[in-house]
């Protein structure tokens, strides 16, 4: 194992992406398994952000890329980045995406800026009950294919987003570590979650419950998940998209502190910040 990099850690390194890319990124956050609580010493890193595209690359005739993936090694460390345009991104924002919600309140941050914490700030005004229909999709596909390959990792996302999206509509925070969500989590659960983090690609453990338990208990789940959508005090649609606009307006412009991003000194290289998203 990497001396640089301990088991669920992340590599000093990890920052200096940031001036590799070619737009300025107004953020950049970890995903993936280290936001999901359950890395292992040979999961890759999932970085994800925004950049913003110069006005000549929206206005003219050669239209800049929305969406810029790339995935590498460094170090022995897979790295797999994913960012969007800024206007892209609060696009998704407004459309029940859990995803891009997860990442702009990730508290895994890498990379931060003024716009970022105005994206943060309107978080909250994204999220509707309908971000259910997302979980509910995601953890019917990691079901699939937790019975198709007997992988422990697509068993473990199949709980996770049940359980991040039962918290997300009964109290408006999104909370993406599956190790903070153990209250309506089967007994085994964290045990999953250590053998996950001895074996990123793992098979199912020898001891863990059969397939008709867990079945029982992703169908539990998905049922506590429908009724809490169905009882969600959540609104039915987002509020933020003027103060989306307004800051999509500024940020183009130059008005909003674009290529002020802040960047945690090595060796911490990721800051931990508090307080996900919350609709009150």
């Amino acid at each position: 194992m990497n001396p640089d990099r301990p088991l669920g850690g992340l590599p000093a390194w990890l920052p200096g992406v940031v001036a590799e890319q070619p737009h300025p990124l107004l953020f950049a956050t970890v995903s993936g398994a280290h936001l999901y609580g359950f890395p292992s010493a040979d999961s890759d890193i999932d970085l994800r952000g925004v950049h913003l595209l110069p006005v000549e690359q929206v206005i003219g005739l050669y239209p800049g890329d929305e969406t810029i993936t790339r995935s590498w090694e460094r170090d022995g460390v897979p790295v797999d980045l994913v960012t969007h345009d800024l206007a892209k991104f609060c696009g998704l924002l407004l459309r029940r995406n859990g995803y891009v919600l997860e990442q702009v309140l990730s508290p895994l941050v890498v990379a931060s800026s003024p716009v970022h914490e105005e994206l943060i700030a309107a978080a909250p005004g994204c999220v509707t009950r309908h971000h259910a229909h997302h979980y509910l999709g995601f953890a019917r596909t990691q079901w699939r294919l937790f019975a198709k390959h007997r992988e422990l990792k697509p068993l473990l996302y199949t709980f996770r987003v049940l359980l991040t999206g039962i918290h997300l509509m009964r109290t408006g925070e999104v909370v993406a570590d599956l190790t903070r969500l153990y209250d309506d989590a089967p007994p085994y659960l964290p045990d999953l979650v250590a053998a996950k983090r001895a074996a990123e690609h793992g098979t199912l453990p020898a001891d863990a419950p059969d397939t008709a338990t867990l079945e029982a208990d992703v169908h539990r789940l998905t049922a506590l998940l429908e009724e809490a959508r169905d009882a969600s005090r959540l609104p039915e649609a987002p509020t933020a998209k003027p103060a989306l606009h307004d800051l999509l307006i500024r940020a183009r412009l130059g008005r909003a502190g674009v290529t002020e991003y802040t960047q945690p000194p090595a060796p911490d290289c990721v800051r931990n910040t508090t307080g996900p998203g919350r609709v009150t």
